[in-house]
């Protein structure tokens, strides 16, 4: 092939490349409807831009990085939505690559991307949690090991390792996938790789990289273990097994026929064959979650490769089946714009309600508790925020020495709500919750209080701290009832009576022993 042939078909790749990101960049945000705010979980990372450390209590330090760059950027919610989507981008543009690596037509990428586009990812990538850099970190390591097995050059370990080493520093969820790596290594022809000097020197590589975060670990007393048993026995304990592997097929029921296509040829595709530890990896890590009853969306990171495989498959028998393409393609858009209401959060809390059965059905009514609801918790998890920040602005205002007042919320979602959507940049609220118990300021004698009490709360008049202070003012309540946070107070405590610098650091202590 000459140039004057592969420039216009590399013109014609890259452009739909370009294509396939930009769109799955504008995607998350117009299909987010405007009554949503930001999620509770993403306040919480925002503020860890304002105490970078080598290590949290909740994630590892990557997220703060990041959380920093949007400060810097100006903290808007635009900036917020753009890192996951732009994650999402990097998902594909990996997946399209691995397609482009088996030699993959052009409607084999577009298939992957179409794939990774209409399904669950989407929804994941509106989010700004590690949950996006996780999946990104997943597809790289497969990609960049399928390119050290295939051409032996040493370099694509060191890629696969730094791959890992940032994937580890966002979230230690990905340890999971060495866990299912190794074992289908060591099936697979594949295990020569443990001979090679290369894979030990890309080892310490990566323990480099990620030692700051293990120092801080050991220094602290591996606050994960901590927070793995809090886990385990708050929200993993409601976690249903079979639920797990059903929902694996719900978040890619748009690309069902590409992911059967790509598990099917990695066992049965001779061409393929020397990919199986791909799918062993699968099956290994996939009984890990189910053993330890994972999350189902942890899982996520396993399925970018398997659409990849599916995709060259069906780019290979499909081509110029103009017919059958057509069905594939239809399918696939076709049922992903029907779910859509379900994967994404385009209908407004009224909406859902309205189709309450439709949403109950695939279970999306489900919280963490182990209850049904009339929202889904991510989108109860989105509402009433600006509410709350209003009144604790209400009451922070009312406050003459502001340098001796200490804004006490509930949980960490609170704290974080205030602090990002509050008009008062240094109103710096915090929790005994998550790592906020951590970012306590008490340089001075804390003369005022504001207080913000969740709604079963069992002292609503404040009868407890009526002895330590002057006068107790309830500011109001948030009154949107799709809110996770309906009907949690704002109280404003005047005129401490006792040292509560000193009552305040006890009670620290207390929780960081419960913990």
């Amino acid at each position: 092939m000459n140039m004057e042939d592969k420039n216009p078909n590399q013109l014609i790749e890259y452009s739909s490349l370009t294509f396939f990101l930009l769109l799955k960049i504008v995607l998350s945000f117009v299909l987010v409807n405007s009554v949503y705010e930001l999620q509770r979980d993403e306040f919480l990372h925002l503020d860890q831009a304002n105490h970078l450390a080598a290590g949290f209590t909740s994630v590892p330090p990557l997220t703060s990085l990041f959380s920093l760059v949007i400060k810097w950027l100006g903290n808007s919610m635009f900036w917020v939505r753009f890192f996951p989507a732009l994650f999402g981008a990097l998902t594909i543009l990996f997946s399209w690559k691995i397609v482009e690596h088996f030699k993959g037509n052009l409607l084999a990428k577009c298939f992957v991307a179409v794939a990774c586009l209409c399904s669950l990812l989407l929804r994941l990538n509106t989010l700004y949690q590690p949950n996006s850099f996780d999946v990104l970190a997943w597809t790289a390591c497969f990609y960049y090991l399928i390119k050290y097995f295939d051409q032996t050059a040493p370099k694509y370990l060191y890629y696969f390792a730094i791959s890992f080493a940032l994937g580890f520093l966002n979230k230690y969820n990905i340890l999971f996938l060495i866990m299912g790596l190794l074992p289908a290594i060591i099936i697979s022809p594949n295990r020569k790789i443990f001979a090679n000097k290369h894979l030990y020197f890309a080892i310490v590589v990566a323990l480099m990289i990620i030692s700051p975060n293990i120092i801080w670990q050991v220094t602290h007393d591996f606050p994960v273990l901590t927070h793995m048993k809090l886990l385990a026995k708050t929200q993993l304990i409601h976690v249903n097994r079979v639920d797990f592997f059903i929902n694996q097929l719900l978040f890619f029921a748009t690309s069902i026929f590409i992911l059967l296509a790509g598990m099917g040829a990695l066992i049965f595709y001779k061409p393929f064959a020397k990919y199986r530890w791909v799918i062993f990896t699968y099956l290994f890590t996939m009984i890990i979650f189910s053993y330890f009853k994972a999350k189902d969306y942890y899982a996520l990171g396993l399925y970018p490769v398997l659409l990849a495989f599916g995709a060259t498959y069906f780019g290979i028998i499909l081509y110029k089946r103009y017919v059958w393409i057509a069905l594939l393609l239809a399918f696939n858009i076709g049922l992903f714009i029907y779910a859509l209401p379900l994967i994404m959060p385009l209908y407004s809390p009224k909406q859902i309600i309205a189709n309450h059965n439709r949403f109950e059905k695939v279970g999306l009514l489900h919280w963490e508790d182990g209850k049904n609801h009339q929202l889904p918790q991510d989108y109860a998890d989105m509402q009433g925020w600006k509410e709350m920040a209003a009144l604790a602005d209400l009451a922070y205002a009312k406050v003459k020495d502001k340098s001796a007042l200490l804004v006490r919320a509930d949980n960490y979602g609170q704290a974080g709500a205030i602090n990002y959507y509050s008009k008062f940049k240094n109103i710096n609220a915090v929790s005994y919750n998550a790592d906020y118990l951590y970012w306590f300021k008490m340089d001075k004698p804390i003369k005022d209080l504001i207080l913000i009490r969740d709604a079963d709360d069992e002292d609503p008049e404040r009868k407890k701290e009526q002895p330590f202070f002057e006068k107790i003012t309830k500011i109001g309540a948030v009154k949107n009832p799709f809110s996770r946070e309906f009907g949690a107070s704002v109280f404003l405590l005047e005129g401490a009576k006792i040292n509560i610098n000193e009552r305040i650091n006890q009670e620290i202590e207390e929780e960081k022993n419960d913990h």
